[in-house]
């Protein structure tokens, strides 16, 4: 298995117009590897031939984390993958209004707390590889297979901050007066990084008890001063640009951007963090369901599994693929407690009391 470092994955980049075109237009693009050589996955053997299948799949990952697995599976398995990227959200949303006549057939993404809820739109598979994840990362749902796991972070922009003069720690921070108007959200009702965020953010500030928690949310809402970002990568690319000092985001987000030389650090919240997986799945109906299973034991297998930390700044699920110190250590950070049915049970009205506390502090 071979997988260049970061000059590699850059000419992905390059090479993804498609995706990203399909992320802005929401529309179904065909992605067409032009030079696959550098990426080489020996010893995976697909369960069935599936060469020659178009696969269409939906993701909510970013092109810099999607594109390097994507090319190596076309690689492994003389597929043709088509790509549609959008945030959790509206891909969930796009799943419902197909359901009569499905087009996708793979849901790669989306945490737990957004997918669960919308079961009905996933079929039931369990990958080849289920006895190798970690015990906590097991498929007890049915159609969620996990694939990675991460925790939330902050990422900061660095002159910003050293030219306002402050520290950001954690949550807490983020009230300081210095920072209002500079902080960085998406929606939580439509992005799943944020809704994570929010989770995270009543668990951490109300002391495990998320109730406790809404003081903290009225307080952080009125230093955000009503700006609201329409998607979760606009919340990274904001802090990058320097339009924002600090913004709330997913764990894989800045590492990339720092390794190119982005002005950006993260910060490991200090109050504590919630970890949440992400899932694939086989679309309810997928017109091409052998191609969509093995999708799904390509991303959890050995070969991928390994590489995730290393190229890809996510944790594996895999029990049998040892960290190699790219991420911070899990014994080094301060990892929060929770009942992941609670979240669900609570989600709906989470959601609208922010957006009523929300609604009270900026109209």
């Amino acid at each position: 298995m071979i997988i260049k470092r970061m000059a590699a994955i850059m000419l992905i980049l390059a090479a993804s117009v498609l995706i990203l075109a399909a992320c802005r237009r929401g529309e179904t693009e065909d992605y067409i590897p032009e030079t696959p050589d550098y990426v080489v996955v020996p010893g995976f053997v697909p369960a069935v031939d599936i060469s020659g299948t178009d696969l269409v799949l939906y993701t909510t990952f970013s092109t810099h984390f999607a594109a390097p697995v994507i090319y190596a599976f076309e690689e492994a398995t003389g597929a043709r993958v088509e790509v549609v990227m959008a945030g959790t959200g509206a891909l969930l949303e796009r799943l419902r209004e197909e359901a009569d006549n499905p087009q996708a057939d793979v849901f790669w993404g989306g945490a737990m707390f957004s997918v669960i809820p919308q079961k009905d739109l996933f079929e039931d598979y369990i990958s080849a590889n289920e006895t190798h994840m970690l015990e906590v990362q097991r498929n007890i749902e049915g159609p969620f297979t996990r694939f990675v796991t991460s925790g939330r972070l902050m990422i900061v922009n660095t002159p910003l901050l050293e030219e306002l003069g402050i520290e950001i720690r954690g949550y807490a921070d983020l009230l300081q007066p210095q920072l209002r108007g500079r902080i960085a959200i998406a929606d939580p009702a439509t992005s799943g990084s944020s809704f994570n965020h929010l989770a995270n953010q009543l668990f951490a500030m109300g002391n495990g008890v998320p109730n406790d928690g809404w003081d903290y949310i009225r307080a952080f809402i009125e230093n955000v001063d009503g700006i609201m970002l329409p998607d979760s990568s606009d919340v990274y690319r904001g802090v990058i640009n320097g339009d924002f000092v600090v913004g709330l985001t997913f764990e894989e987000a800045p590492w990339p951007h720092i390794e190119g030389g982005a002005p950006v650090h993260v910060v490991y919240i200090a109050e504590g963090i919630i970890a949440t997986s992400s899932a694939v799945s086989v679309v309810a109906g997928a017109p091409n369901r052998d191609a969509a299973r093995v999708f799904i034991d390509f991303v959890t297998s050995y070969e991928i599994q390994s590489i995730m930390e290393v190229e890809l700044f996510r944790r594996p699920v895999r029990a049998d693929v040892p960290s190699q110190g790219i991420l911070p250590g899990n014994e080094e950070l301060l990892w929060l407690d929770y009942n992941i049915e609670y979240v669900l049970d609570n989600r709906e009205a989470w959601l609208a009391k922010f957006a009523e506390v929300w609604e009270e502090v900026n109209y």
